[in-house]
């Protein structure tokens, strides 16, 4: 085989991982934005208060829910907490930019309590999804 043959077969396969990882970037950043909220499931309640949307996702017994602000930018204070009845509430508190979360709790068919803060604004869903 010569050096021409060898050069040509080089370029195709550099041309089929240049593919490869362009189509993988392209199905990652898809699925990124799928789950951009980090909870899988149906959504089932979203709660919405002045700087943030707290969104509620339920899938086979477990609850889960993420607070995200409504002007991302510098870090604040952001949190998100899921509490089913008759337990103690699971949080995500933090300094954060964007969203606090997810946070995932078994519940079976227990009520849940929601509460979602953005800096100095927050929601509290009372008993929900029961």
């Amino acid at each position: 085989m010569g050096s021409g043959a060898i050069r040509r077969r080089l370029a195709l396969g550099a041309a089929v991982l240049a593919a490869s990882g362009v189509l993988t970037l392209t199905a990652a950043g898809g699925a990124q934005a799928d789950s951009a909220r980090g909870c899988s499931g149906r959504e089932v309640r979203t709660l919405p208060f002045r700087t943030g949307v707290t969104h509620v996702y339920k899938r086979h017994g477990y609850v889960c829910a993420v607070t995200v602000a409504r002007r991302p930018g510098a870090a604040r204070l952001m949190a998100v907490s899921v509490q089913a009845r008759g337990n103690r509430p699971v949080a995500d508190r933090g300094r954060y930019r964007y969203l606090a979360g997810p946070v995932t709790v078994h519940t079976g068919h227990r009520c849940v309590w929601i509460r979602g803060t953005v800096g100095r604004h927050s929601v509290s869903s009372g008993w929900i999804l029961c």
